[in-house]
């Protein structure tokens, strides 16, 4: 075919020179189009919570710096070199960096802010603390805690490499199977931080009695960087509050001009409650991992904006994706939506196959050092991304003969589409065979659930989840009302009508040389189909939608382009574009901050308080428990005793052993489940009325979910009501307050 024969010779031949372009981005040096602030939903809150009031530019090149520059300036011309940055520009270079830490300061401050409002954090307790850590907050923040209290950091790490009070009586390394390398760090950095501290006499940490009232008795509080829960949520907050940085970067570098910056951040806030949770839930595995997912596409887009690509840059995706990948198992699935659009935007001709190639091994050693790291952890070998890399490496490797097929080009398109779906698929499957692992079936089994009647015990307890359930139909409305929509939905028609355009001369043969113009904007082909790929999951699960809304910010920070908009722009002043939307933006976002700033609460679980008090005081310090998955969090973290289930919920094993937990509040017999729990050694189980009754919507009780997993037992009493009455002669009930009712098993 005299197309394919074509695009072969040119890609061999050498490339013609080109001239010189002028620079449109203030991070090159070069004048400006024109001149940041702050998105899912905010986690529902605990339930003690009292008092709530609401509660184009040119392609960048790496410099290389003079070989007599000490090892600062290597380091200032490597920073300047990844941006794309030239000698001339270096005043507006720092103007673009101290933009970006004002806008660093300003969300730490402003998520720390919202932190201490909703719970007056400042004022609790040690315990109080530790139980506004909910399900899994409370289960990382146990392992965080069981570092910084034990004899040494190195005795602490294998303790929880060693652990036999998570699933008892299993002994199992907790490091591998929870992603729990951010808690190992911050605990390493506390007790350095504390030591230093103590050596040179400074105090580290202010306590107080605080009076309860109510009847309650006062409690000692401690604030500062001494106290580990306030070591741990101020890291936190500050790598979220870096994270503002780079969002500023992110979208000065995409469109050519710190306007774009300015309108990312701004839609960041405006959006805040649809973007992060942070704010709620810090110890949450993506608010660890994310900040790093922002950096990853930032490199990503200048690697493809790149004409040369220097080892630097390779470098430092490998690290970016290390640290998005380690704190959080589901980062596979992301990059995988990644690897995904990337291939489209070769596919169709806008990236070459040597770059492409040089990404996905990237990606490979990322995955392989994950792998180290976390101690073999085989569910990283049997993803769909891991197949996916394999795939498309296949298919690249396989390039000449795919140029050899006399077809149209579209067709070659859709082979090539069709073989990595389907090659992933099937890789995927034979994988997972081979090494034996389902731990991950659930999410294909919910997936399926999405599209299909497919129902089935763990699905329903995602699926009767708001956060796991589809997208809210009011989230558009309130992208709408912010402008955010509106504003993307214009950048991405224009870059839509931009790569049909393209394909049209391509499918009609009409030029000869449009793949090399094609080349320059692989970055944007590839954030439109990456927008494609987070709406997709963020529609399916409203969780996934912390992707969605923070890339659409990114996304409107192209309004500033003169890529897309140079024409609009030779007519009227970019600034006055930008800044008239913005203004448009602000009316309700300055109201979606008001509402946010408007939230006043403190935390109090007196019921929980009195429960784990009990448990330290009247039961013995090997006395294994079964429960509610964030009960038994909050048993392990404060109370320090065995539990046979908790949150994390990836692993097969641990959700055959909360489906016996579970059948409590099933309609099986009594004898049938407590011979279930003496088999799991449990001693005690803690039985919460509210479980047996409550549902979110139709089915989502848990005896209606049981009557899906167990019909035959359908129509009759739930156990869990029968026990709320009278809980013998199976059970003895040892402690009873307005929530929660402890049975101890009787052994026979």
């Amino acid at each position: 075919m005299v197309l394919q024969a074509r695009n072969k010779h040119r890609e061999a031949a050498p490339k013609p020179p080109q001239p010189p372009r002028a620079s449109q981005s203030p991070l090159r040096g070069t004048p400006e189009v024109g001149a940041g602030e702050p998105g899912p939903e905010r986690a529902s809150p605990s339930p003690g919570r009292k008092g709530a009031a609401g509660r184009k530019g040119p392609r960048a090149e790496s410099a290389v710096p003079p070989s007599g520059v000490g090892l600062g300036g290597r380091l200032v011309a490597g920073l300047r070199g990844a941006l794309g940055l030239r000698r001339a520009g270096r005043g507006r270079t720092w103007t673009t960096l101290l933009l970006a830490a004002f806008a660093a300061v300003l969300h730490w401050s402003h998520i720390t802010h919202l932190f201490e409002n909703d719970r007056h954090f400042s004022h609790l307790s040690t315990l109080e603390r530790e139980m506004a850590f909910r399900t899994e907050m409370g289960l990382y923040y146990s392992y965080f805690k069981t570092i910084v209290e034990a004899p040494s950091f190195l005795n602490g790490v294998w303790m929880i490499m060693n652990d036999k009070l998570t699933e008892y009586p299993l002994v199992i390394n907790t490091l591998k199977r929870f992603n729990l390398y951010p808690e190992v760090i911050l605990a390493s950095w506390y007790r350095i931080y504390t030591k230093i501290m103590d050596m040179i006499g400074i105090q580290t940490k202010i306590c107080w009695t605080v009076t309860r009232g109510e009847g309650l008795s006062p409690i000692e509080s401690c604030e500062g960087l001494g106290d580990p829960a306030c070591f741990y949520v101020a890291v936190i907050f500050i790598l979220n509050g870096l994270m503002m940085a780079l969002f500023f970067i992110y979208g000065t570098y995409l469109s050519g001009s710190r306007l774009g910056g300015l309108v990312t951040v701004l839609c960041f806030f405006f959006n805040h409650g649809e973007c992060t949770r942070v704010m709620w839930t810090p110890p949450l595995r993506e608010s660890f991992s994310y900040p790093f997912l922002v950096l990853q596409m930032l490199l990503v887009t200048h690697i493809l904006r790149a004409t040369k690509l220097y080892r630097g840059s390779l470098i430092a995706l490998c690290i970016s994706n290390v640290f998005f990948m380690l704190p959080w198992q589901f980062a596979q699935f992301v990059l995988l939506t990644q690897i995904a659009s990337l291939f489209a935007v070769y596919v169709v001709g806008y990236i070459d196959v040597c770059k492409l190639r040089k990404i996905i091994y990237i990606h490979m050693i990322s995955l392989a050092l994950c792998f180290v790291l976390m101690f073999g952890n085989s569910m990283l070998l049997t993803s769909y991304y891991a197949s996916s890399l394999v795939i498309i490496w296949g298919m690249l490797a396989l390039k000449p003969h795919f140029l050899k097929i006399n077809i149209s080009e579209l067709s070659l398109w859709v082979i090539q589409g069709c073989l990595w779906l389907f090659g992933t698929v099937i890789l995927k499957y034979l994988t997972s065979r081979i090494f034996g692992i389902a731990d991950d079936a659930h999410i294909g089994n919910l997936l399926t659930s999405k599209f299909f009647s497919y129902k089935d015990f763990d699905t329903l307890l995602y699926t009767c989840a708001a956060e796991f359930d589809f997208m809210e139909k009011e989230t558009p409305l309130r992208y709408t009302k912010t402008l955010l929509l509106p504003a993307v939905l214009v950048v991405f028609i224009a870059i839509v009508r931009k790569i049909i355009s393209d394909m049209w001369s391509i499918l009609a043969k009409q030029q000869t040389h449009i793949r090399k113009n094609q080349f320059d904007h692989g970055e944007l082909v590839y954030h439109a189909l990456q927008l494609l790929a987070y709406t997709a999951l963020g529609i399916l699960i409203m969780r996934l939608k912390l992707f969605l809304t923070p890339h659409m910010c990114v996304m409107a920070s192209l309004i500033c382009s003169r890529q897309l908009f140079g024409w609009l722009f030779c007519k009227v002043h970019p600034g006055a574009v930008v800044f008239a939307v913005l203004a448009a933006m602000s009316i309700q976002g300055s109201a979606n901050l008001q509402t946010q700033w408007n939230i006043v609460g403190e935390f109090s679980n007196l019921p929980q308080e009195e429960l784990i008090e009990w448990i330290k005081y009247s039961t013995k310090p090997d006395a294994v428990f079964a429960g509610a998955m964030p009960t038994m969090a909050s048993v392990k973290l404060s109370a320090l005793r065995p539990v046979v289930n908790h949150p994390h919920y990836e692993d097969a094993g641990l959700r055959a052993r909360t489906k016996i937990v579970y059948s409590m509040y099933s309609r099986k017999a009594a004898e049938e489940v407590k011979q279930e729990l003496i088999k799991l050694k449990v001693n005690y189980y803690i039985l919460e009325e509210s479980w047996c009754v409550r549902r979110s919507k139709p089915g989502c009780s848990m005896p209606e979910i049981w009557d899906v997993e167990d019909p035959a037992n359908a129509g009759k009493t739930p156990l869990c009501n029968l026990l709320v009455k009278e809980s013998k002669p199976h059970f003895t009930t040892v402690f009873q307050n307005s929530v929660y009712k402890v049975l101890e098993v009787i052994k026979e």
